[in-house]
């Protein structure tokens, strides 16, 4: 009887014991002015930040300019998987970071360094860290493109102050379609050769009459012949680079 008294106390304690000792979740997040679920919130935006930043990539870079004009390259030699999409992507991406290594060193030193040394405020950080991305759009949208998207925000949410700087949702769209236009008119240039060489190739298997024989598959080693021969890739590079100011 004795035994079975203890193990009932036991019991109906071991509950009260464990409510007492609820996690402190308080203590597992770094100290700071904000609530456990503002930090909670901050951690939910920056992983969903993570997650978009291929697609952030190509809106506020020149990160498509080079893609579109290496893919027309691709299809005016008439290769179809030769350079692979990875090659393609990855020279892309390497030439990114070297035209906007100082817009990246910029935004590194004022504004996500101090920030990460808690020196400066969210909101400082995030002005300091757009700002020279917002100047490097600045300097390459087309003007005609950036007053088509500040008419569409003016019908859509209102006229915004005269000294006020141009916001994000009309710059980056303004930019990206500035960015494809000059993509294709460069990947215009780069093709016209080759097409050229296809409209020759293709009158002189008519007129020797070999009917059955793609054009295509005599002009692909001259293009190809073509393309080496004037260093086609140390001029396209070097053209793409430089057509940033």
């Amino acid at each position: 009887m004795r035994r079975v008294v203890l193990l009932s106390l036991f019991l109906v304690l071991i509950p009260g014991v464990a409510m007492a000792q609820a996690l402190n979740f308080e203590g597992l997040l770094p100290a700071g002015e904000q609530t456990v679920t503002g930090r909670m919130v901050q951690i939910i935006l920056m992983i969903t930040m993570l997650s978009v930043a291929p697609g952030l990539l190509m809106m506020v870079t020149c990160f498509t300019r080079f893609v579109i004009v290496l893919s027309l390259l691709r299809t005016g030699l008439g290769l179809q998987t030769t350079p692979a999409n990875m090659i393609l992507v990855s020279l892309a991406l390497f030439m990114t970071f070297y035209v906007m290594a100082p817009t990246f060193d910029r935004a590194w030193q004022n504004g996500l360094k101090p920030f990460a040394e808690n020196k400066i405020t969210e909101e400082e950080a995030y002005v300091q860290i757009t700002q020279p991305l917002r100047e490097f759009m600045r300097a390459n949208v087309r003007p005609k493109d950036l007053e088509l998207f500040e008419d569409l925000a003016q019908e859509r949410f209102g006229a915004r102050p005269a000294d006020a700087e141009v916001e994000l949702r009309v710059l980056i769209p303004a930019f990206m379609i500035s960015e494809l236009r000059r993509g294709f008119e460069m990947g215009f240039l780069v093709v016209l050769p080759f097409l050229v060489i296809d409209l020759i190739v293709a009158t002189l298997t008519m007129s020797m009459g070999m009917m059955m024989l793609p054009p295509t598959v005599m002009s692909l080693p001259f293009k190809v012949l073509f393309f080496v021969l004037i260093d086609g890739w140390n001029l396209l590079i070097g053209g793409l680079v430089r057509s940033f100011p």
